[in-house]
Order: structure tokens, then sequence, then C-alpha cells
């Protein structure tokens, strides 16, 4: 039996959900699972194969992202690492222009590129000093919680579904 194996009703579900061009809003997502007319035990219980299966996608698909980013990590070293050895071959070569068969490759003078070796030895002019002003939310919770008013913030109940 497949792990994902759903009643037939839910695949205008299915449907909505593997549809990667639209958003699903809530509202739209509520409506049509209260239009499946089954049971309550057997819809419920086809909600929570769909959240495991939409959590196994998920995962799947974090861990593609990870190694995708990682990839592109080590091409764009690698084309560091060819960038730099083209130019030192250019220069050494004594060269201010090859013109190839695909290519016309011309050295470059770039904006130097500032390296900070050590921001102990740096004086203070240089230095600037960045504040980042955000509200506590533990605190605010707490005092949410001992009934006092927060201008601005307000508690949300967060509840949901444990599936075991």
């Amino acid at each position: 039996m497949n792990l994902f194996k759903l009643n037939q009703n839910f695949d205008s579900i299915v449907a909505m959900i593997d549809d990667e061009e639209t958003e699903i809003d809530e509202q739209t997502l509520f409506d049509t699972l209260e239009s499946i007319k089954l049971n309550r035990e057997v819809t419920l219980d086809n909600i929570a194969t769909l959240i495991e299966k939409n959590k196994a996608y998920a995962t799947a698909y974090a861990e593609k992202v990870k190694s995708l980013q990682n990839e592109k990590k080590r091409l764009e070293k690698v084309n560091d690492s060819l960038q730099s050895y083209m130019t030192q071959a250019m220069d050494q070569a004594g060269l201010k222009e090859l013109k190839t068969e695909n290519h016309v490759l011309k050295p470059r003078n770039y904006k130097a590129s500032v390296v900070v070796d050590d921001t102990s030895v740096i004086p203070e002019k240089y230095m600037v000093t960045k504040t980042t002003v955000t509200p506590d939310k533990t605190t605010i919770y707490k005092a949410l919680k001992a009934g006092e008013e927060v201008p601005g913030a307000h508690a949300e109940p967060n509840r949901k579904t444990v599936i075991k």
C-alpha cells in the first residue's frame, strides 16, 4: 500500500496543492475540504496523509536547495580561480588584448577590494557603530500573559494537531 494513499475524493485537494502556479488561500482550501462529503475520521486521516506527504517533499526540496547552493558556490570558486589564472597568464605575456576564435579578452583594473585583517587596530574614525532596535517578544509575551495591554502587539492563538 502507498504511504500517501488518499481517498479519491481528495483528488481536487491534491490538484490544488500540486499546482505550482497557483497560490492556495486558506479559505479556498477550507471550502474545498468542506465540500468533500466523507466522515470526519476519513477526512482528517486524509488531511494527515497530505501533511506528511507535503513535509516529505518540503524536506527533499530543502536538501536539494542546499545541494544546489553548495554546487553554485563551488562553481563560482572554480570560476574565480580560472579568472585569476587567465589574468595572470595575460599579464605575464604582456598582453593588453587577446582575440580568440570565440572571445575577446582584455585584462582590466577594477576598484581595489578592502581587506580588513584585524579590526582591533583600526583607528576609531574608520569604524561605524550600528544599532538595531527590535521588539523584545519574550517580554511582550510575558506582559500579555499577565493581562497587561501592550500597544501595537497582541497574542495570537497557536493551536495545531500532532500527527503520530
